[in-house]
């Protein structure tokens, strides 16, 4: 048997702050912002307002990724990561979700269903900094950030909600924990109107290391 050939990860990983990077972390979604690469590269952050989160599997579709004229396929550690980005479920592959995160939303919102069309206008402009890929923190008070929330951490390092804890999320997955503060505020991540439906009741899914530990 030869020697293990070790395969360098592509740009097409995204973090909580919805950057593209590569890394080895292997996603549990996959997902667009439309096409966004020439060749193998990376040559834009997003290519429009629609920004959703899929399912690795869908009536046994398969892409070929870098395909020109393709939306460019990235990945998400879990959906609370995808979230925090900035996307939304699909309607199409995940339409449970996609319908679920919407009754959520018009719960906490108030008001009628959104449309794809309201989704995607109103996530554009609470995650990033109008003509720019600068994303957009919110200021909440730690004791409204509900499971699943996304939090930076000393201007640096994300972490996600779990009950009374913080998990820090790294580009190995997550890892140190620390208390969650009771008083002040934290800056999310997450755009507010996604912060709105998590409490409402949709349920977001996290990796097994980031839920919170029993007391």
């Amino acid at each position: 048997m030869g020697p293990v050939r070790e395969v360098t990860p592509a740009r097409n990983r995204v973090t909580p702050l919805g950057e593209i990077e590569a890394f080895p972390l292997r996603g549990a979604w996959t997902g667009n912002r439309g096409i966004l690469h020439r060749g193998h590269e990376i040559v834009r952050f997003h290519a429009s307002d629609l920004w959703i989160t899929c399912a690795l599997e869908f009536r046994g579709r398969f892409h070929e990724q870098w395909q020109a004229g393709h939306y460019t396929f990235l990945y998400f550690h879990d959906e609370a990561v995808s979230f925090a980005a900035g996307h939304r479920p699909c309607a199409e592959c995940r339409r449970a979700s996609y319908d679920a995160y919407r009754v959520a939303w018009a719960e906490e919102r108030g008001g009628a269903l959104p449309s794809a069309k309201e989704l995607n206008r109103t996530l554009h402009g609470e995650r990033i900094v109008r003509g720019t890929h600068r994303r957009r923190l919110h200021e909440l008070p730690w004791t409204q950030l509900p499971d699943g929330a996304f939090v930076l951490l000393d201007d640096a390092t994300p972490a996600v909600v779990a009950g009374g804890e913080l998990v820090e999320w790294t580009r190995a997955g997550y890892r140190a924990r620390r208390p969650r503060p009771t008083r002040g505020l934290a800056q999310a991540i997450p755009p507010p109107s996604t912060l709105a439906a998590l409490p409402a009741g949709y349920p977001v899914q996290a990796d097994e290391a980031a839920r919170a530990q029993p007391e």
